[in-house]
């Protein structure tokens, strides 16, 4: 199922879909160099990003650029996991400059809240402030992420300007405003997560020890700071065109999160676009569910919303 929602309040089945296939089309994959290990943020620290870097354009233009956060239950997970490469290279050949970056992850002694969060806001500006070394439109950068990346993607995009989560920075006075954002089956909702079969069927509240490590705290200690961490509690007529993703059987993050933000967006008059996948679990990139390959190919949307909501091809 694919729904689209603008700002106008009109739903469309389908043609956006169609339309990013054809822009899709157009895209031939071009050689990308990568970098590694790149240092991002402040001396000291030992999170680093990775560079995707595509051909120079044919005409000289500049790039729209693509921040990747990987997944891993805030606690797990690198930049360099296979979903976290595969994505990143496919997005890159299409065009786009990609850095895929480590952050803080959470541990029993410290929590990855709000660091997480503003190591991931660091990297968007150093996509901006690098813009005329690596070619990129500073006007033009996306947030995107799967899983626990979904979740620090869309709160970097719905929380730009939010001075209690600004990060200390190597950057200063660069703005880590994004212009869309791209989660794939993340969590929206800490309050309203639930457990779910293998089918993605809600079955209760979840209990697990991935939150309350994220945030250092329970759900009875900390309803307030779950309610802030979660991307729904800061939906506004102003954050930035969304795309969303989830897979039906899902079992780690259930899909009402997808329809809990979907319908918060709607409500607020944000564009967005929701694709369901009726087959898929959790942790798929934009082709493939582990050696499955996905019931839609998921590539030409993304690249379609993203030029059609950052400019330029």
């Amino acid at each position: 199922m694919t729904t689209t929602c603008s700002s106008d309040k009109k739903i469309r089945f389908g043609l956006f879909a169609a339309t990013a296939l054809g822009l899709a089309l157009s895209v031939r994959a071009a050689e990308v160099a990568e970098q590694h290990d790149m240092p991002y943020l402040d001396a000291g620290r030992q999170e680093t990003l990775d560079l995707y870097l595509p051909a120079p354009s044919p005409d000289g233009a500049r790039r729209a650029g693509v921040v990747w956060i990987h997944g891993g239950g805030w606690a797990a997970g690198t930049k360099r996991d296979r979903r976290e490469v595969a994505v990143s290279r496919g997005l890159a050949e299409a065009g786009f400059v990609v850095v895929s970056v480590d952050y803080r992850l959470a541990t029993k002694e410290q929590p990855g809240w709000p660091v997480a969060v503003q190591d991931c806001k660091n990297a968007v500006r150093f996509l901006r402030a690098h813009a005329d070394k690596y070619g990129i439109d500073p006007a033009r950068i996306a947030v995107a992420g799967g899983s626990a990346g979904a979740h620090l993607a869309l709160m970097v995009a719905y929380t730009a300007n939010d001075p209690a989560l600004e990060p200390s920075s190597p950057y200063p006075g660069v703005s880590n405003e994004v212009g869309a954002v791209i989660e794939l089956y993340g969590i929206t909702n800490l309050l309203t997560r639930q457990k779910a079969d293998k089918q993605g069927n809600p079955t209760g509240q979840l209990v697990d020890s991935s939150a309350p490590r994220f945030t250092g705290k329970t759900r009875a200690e900390g309803s307030d700071l779950w309610r802030y961490a979660s991307p729904v509690s800061h939906v506004r007529r102003d954050v930035p065109p969304t795309f969303i993703s989830h897979g039906k059987r899902d079992a780690t993050v259930d899909y009402p999160q997808a329809l809990e933000l979907a319908d918060a967006l709607k409500a607020a008059g944000v564009t967005y676009e929701l694709v369901m996948l009726e087959k898929a679990g959790h942790t798929f990139d934009l082709t493939h569910w582990g050696k499955h390959p996905l019931e839609k190919d998921l590539t030409p949307l993304v690249v379609g919303f993203l030029q059609k909501h950052l400019g330029g091809k």
